[in-house]
């Protein structure tokens, strides 16, 4: 599916993503996913309902849904590159994964935010939950969160 707005668009189309900016920006400043390696950012990709943000040809943004397409939906990995914010994108975006159809028909569609719940309680409908006492969470190791940006991975060039 695609949606066009102005100059941006989204789109569902994998192969349009640019997963080395979405691991990039993963792995230095989304404060929820510092470090995660390549692989399992690809794997992530691989496995979920994803939606690519652009401007023109150049991708700015980024969200994708892990969802059985049937009853229940989890939205993560959602950001807009700061040189594109304010600009109602992440409204937009929302709206837009609302709108799909394998995910308009969810029972329960959930998310986690530390810094954004004005944006999806006011344009989306989402509340905290229901009986948050009711959920529980298992981490099978540590989290890959640091509390220090790594940098960068480096980039090896052929020999000459």
């Amino acid at each position: 599916m695609e949606w066009q707005k102005e100059h941006y668009s989204i789109s569902t189309d994998k192969t349009n993503l640019d997963e080395g900016m979405i691991h990039h920006f993963l792995y230095t400043t989304a404060h929820w996913a510092i470090g995660r390696p390549m692989s399992i950012v690809r794997k992530s990709i691989e496995n979920s309902l994803c939606f690519g943000l652009y401007d023109g040809d150049e991708q700015v943004g980024f969200a994708r849904i892990v969802t059985d397409g049937a009853t229940v939906g989890w939205i993560c990995d959602m950001f807009i590159l700061p040189s594109h914010q304010g600009n109602g994108l992440g409204k937009w975006l929302v709206e837009c994964m609302m709108e799909h159809p394998d995910v308009k028909g969810l029972r329960r569609i959930l998310l986690n935010t530390r810094d954004a719940h004005d944006l999806y309680t006011k344009y989306a409908g989402f509340r905290p939950l229901l009986a948050p006492e009711s959920w529980l969470e298992k981490f099978t190791g540590p989290p890959l969160r640091r509390t220090k940006k790594p940098e960068p991975p480096e980039v090896k060039k052929p020999a000459a």
